[in-house]
């Protein structure tokens, strides 16, 4: 697991049940509890990619482009499909170790890999349009604004590309910690910047055209004694709405920040490495201990907490509806109100587990699940 003479990678289990350096013994998951079912998905379609997951830790997220959705496996499998009849529009075996995926635009589909690999297919048919080289693993799906390629790598470098030929048009070093968790988050890119959440608890603004640095704010301030406990990564990614970036850190603090300037709106003590989401005037947080809370998105206040799903290792949320959404090690997907938080609905979707945020798209949603089930559901 190591890559770097200076960079340690830690294991998911140390992360994922939230457990402290100095704990004695890992409690299991919680127990599923009963409640009335108020809202009942509908499978409208499934399909396996590959191995989906694989057995490392990634995060392969699909991406849907119009009427198209995009998924990858760790194997090297990509297909393109009609995103409401699960038709495979396309296919394609790259035989390479995908780690990072999908990011999608500009007629592109575009994906990173274990030996840092950056490769750009052509969306409407899957032959491959230009490969480059990074300097570590991808472990994020890459963005694009159709004129630059912008790759977060798992040593904090964030490189832009020509999107045209894959050449390098210019790359922003950050400072890597001793210690860091296995994964980044994927880079945004807002006009003229492009945003990244670094494994230093930094967020970073720099101008896309040139990669120079426009602002920078930190989101989380490492503490305690142990390299382990001082681990504050930001690996779950950006969320932007309305000019408002949104972004948690493991061991630190959620925070909403000005896009123009980096002025930190709000911040509150948080600690989650998959992400947040937004939905009428809230922003949803799994948790790293398994609770999933919501902050009004205007002052950082608490509106409800559930912990019911305490070490079931959730994935980032989604808002379906009216309903906060998230996976489990297990492979349920669970419905929240996004009103008081309780449970209204659940589905088993895939019995190796649900690592990914499920994908909505208007009234649909698409789950990936660890195994490679890709299954499509509607609210009955």
């Amino acid at each position: 697991m190591l890559r770097w003479k200076h960079v340690a990678l830690l294991a998911l289990t140390l992360m994922a049940v939230g457990c402290s350096s100095n704990s004695k013994k890992e409690l299991p998951p919680a127990e599923l509890t009963d409640f009335k079912e108020e809202v009942r998905l509908e499978k409208q379609w499934s399909r396996s990619v590959g191995d989906g997951q694989g057995d490392l830790y990634n995060l392969l997220e699909p991406a849907v482009d119009g009427q198209t959705i995009y998924a990858a496996s760790a194997e090297g499998r990509v297909m393109a499909m009609q995103r409401e009849t699960g038709e495979v529009l396309w296919k394609k075996d790259l035989d390479l170790p995908i780690s990072g995926a999908v990011g999608v635009g500009s007629g592109m589909v575009l994906l990173g890999t274990l030996r840092g690999d950056v490769i750009a297919l052509d969306s409407g048919s899957g032959e491959q349009k230009w490969r480059a080289k990074v300097t570590s693993e991808v472990l994020a799906a890459p963005a694009t604004n159709g004129d630059v390629v912008v790759v977060q790598t798992q040593d904090d470098k964030l490189i832009g590309f020509d999107a045209s030929t894959g050449n390098q048009r210019w790359i922003y070093e950050g400072t890597v910690p001793v210690l860091t968790l296995r994964g980044t988050g994927a880079p945004l890119i807002a006009g003229r910047l492009a945003l990244a959440g670094l494994a230093s608890g930094k967020v970073v603004a720099v101008d896309v055209e040139r990669g120079l640095p426009v602002w920078e704010a930190r989101v989380a301030i490492p503490q305690g004694r142990s390299e382990l406990d001082r681990v504050v990564d930001i690996d779950g990614g950006l969320l932007l709405v309305d000019n408002v970036l949104y972004v948690a850190s493991y061991q630190g603090r959620a925070a909403a920040l000005d896009v123009g300037t980096g002025r930190v709106l709000w911040q509150r003590e948080a600690s989650s490495y998959v992400g947040v989401a937004e939905g009428t005037g809230s922003v949803f947080i799994s948790q790293s201990s398994g609770t999933v809370e919501s902050l009004d998105s205007r002052g950082s206040s608490s509106l409800w907490s559930n912990d019911a799903l305490a070490r079931r290792q959730l994935s980032a949320p989604a808002v379906l509806s009216s309903n906060v959404v998230v996976g489990d090690l297990e492979g349920y997907v669970h419905l929240l109100s996004q009103v008081d938080g309780r449970f209204v609905g659940r589905e088993k979707v895939d019995g190796d587990g649900v690592r990914v945020r499920p994908l909505v798209v208007g009234s649909w949603m698409y789950v990936f699940g660890n195994s490679g089930k890709l299954a499509a559901y509607t609210i009955r």
